[in-house]
């Protein structure tokens, strides 16, 4: 005998699943693969959070992963001319925004707002 799945459950379910995808994030800086399974996740799960305001989570969590990766890239690229460990230092400190930001409103059941 199975049982269904309250609308709840599934609220609460996926209020979980982002949380997890934000300690991905935050574990990247110790095991840089972590933020991999993260974007999978938010990738896999995307359409099961469409219309609700997880949405907007994830949709913050995606950038925060992209934008990241390129500003690291360019970092990287730039950081023998001294430039890029600016670049890294800045990407590091509004990555840590973004991960800190997005779980307190996710704490407080908010959406996040671009």
């Amino acid at each position: 005998m199975s049982e269904d799945i309250t609308v709840p459950d599934k609220a609460q379910s996926l209020k979980g699943l982002t949380q997890v995808v934000y300690v991905l994030y935050a574990l990247s800086y110790f095991a840089g693969i972590t933020a991999i399974i993260g974007i999978i996740i938010n990738y896999v799960k995307k359409d099961d959070v469409a219309g609700t305001w997880l949405e907007s989570h994830f949709r913050w969590q995606i950038r925060t992963f992209w934008f990241g990766l390129l500003w690291a890239v360019i970092g990287a690229a730039t950081f023998v001319i001294l430039i890029g460990m600016a670049i890294l230092f800045a990407n590091f400190c509004w990555i840590i925004y973004r991960i800190v930001k997005g779980w307190l409103n996710l704490n407080d059941n908010k959406p996040m707002i671009f």
